[in-house]
């Protein structure tokens, strides 16, 4: 099994798309509604950009890169480049969750092939699985795959809630699941698996805004979403925070905080590609059903990134 020093900021990745029928091609009939085909430039800048901010890894095809829409061939293709263009400099944790088991088990063997470093693996959303379903799932995904695994509990956005009790149970029977992403707004929880599990599962803060607090009662990290569009500034208070100097973190980490926020003004991943947009760095893209964004939000994300000093 690889091994992973989980330490540090992993960009969720968004996945840039271009404009149906764009360049006077005809629309895909095959096509997901509201986009085009992957804009695989944009895909590799973001990729340039992250490793040149000082991210210790990236996620490609979690929900940030609106894996739902993709489809199976294109999320394939979205980690194979993503292994390719990273040449190791950086950690590959793919996204390969899915609210059917098989699919999980399918994804996660092909993200293995194509090399990836780990596998990130969301509670099933929609269906809302008993805990003991979330057991079998969460281990037939383990025993598929001799990479580690990452537990993604976003209550939010599935519709279940994986107890510190259940993580024990997968963490008993799993010895590849090696970590949680953390996104359940509560400092409280990561603080109850560190108490509980230790070292044994290493905690990652799945919200920007939690990053400091989560750190600092035993996560080692965060998965996030600002750092997209500001990599070297979402890094430095990870690192700061891990090296114990909070009030230099937490001093750096307000002065994100209202782009953190904004970054969920509507349903993510919208915010974040319409900030990336106005840099010129991808096009204003997503798939149905995700909509852009509406004019106020969108000028509420121009006064937060002006006053933050990016412009708009």
């Amino acid at each position: 099994m690889t091994t992973l020093r989980l330490f540090g900021t992993y960009t969720a990745l968004v996945t840039p798309f271009r404009e149906a029928g764009a360049g006077g091609s005809a629309p895909n009939a095959d096509a997901p509604i509201g986009a085009g085909p992957i804009d695989w430039e944009a895909f590799e800048r973001l990729v340039e950009d992250q490793i040149a901010g000082g991210v210790e890894g990236l996620v490609p095809c979690g929900t940030t890169g609106e894996s739902p829409t993709l489809t199976h061939a294109e999320h394939a293709e979205v980690i194979r480049r993503t292994v390719q263009l990273a040449r190791g400099r950086v950690q590959v944790i793919a996204g390969t969750g899915s609210n059917s088991t098989h699919e999980a088990v399918a994804l996660s063997r092909s993200a293995e092939a194509a090399g990836v470093d780990g596998v990130m693996v969301v509670v099933p959303y929609y269906n809302r699985p008993t805990q003991d379903g979330l057991v079998g799932h969460f281990t037939a995904v383990a025993a598929a795959t001799g990479k580690p695994v990452i537990v993604y509990n976003v209550p939010g956005r599935t519709g279940s809630d994986l107890t510190a009790d259940t993580l024990s149970r997968i963490c008993d029977k799993a010895p590849n699941v090696v970590a949680t992403k953390e996104a359940t707004g509560n400092v409280l929880r990561a603080q109850e698996l560190k108490r509980r599990l230790g070292e044994r599962l290493a905690v990652l803060c799945g919200d920007d805004a939690l990053t400091v607090a989560m750190v600092a009662v035993g996560a080692s990290g965060v998965i996030s979403v600002t750092s997209n569009l500001l990599p070297a500034a979402t890094a430095r208070v990870t690192h700061l925070a891990l090296q114990g100097k909070f009030d230099e973190a937490r001093t750096a980490h307000f002065a994100l905080l209202a782009v953190h926020e904004a970054m969920f003004i509507e349903a993510n991943p919208g915010p974040v590609k319409a900030a990336l947009a106005m840099e010129g760095k991808m096009r204003d893209v997503v798939r149905g059903p995700l909509a852009p964004l509406s004019e106020k939000a969108r000028e509420t994300l121009r006064v937060v990134l002006a006053t933050y000093g990016r412009g708009a």
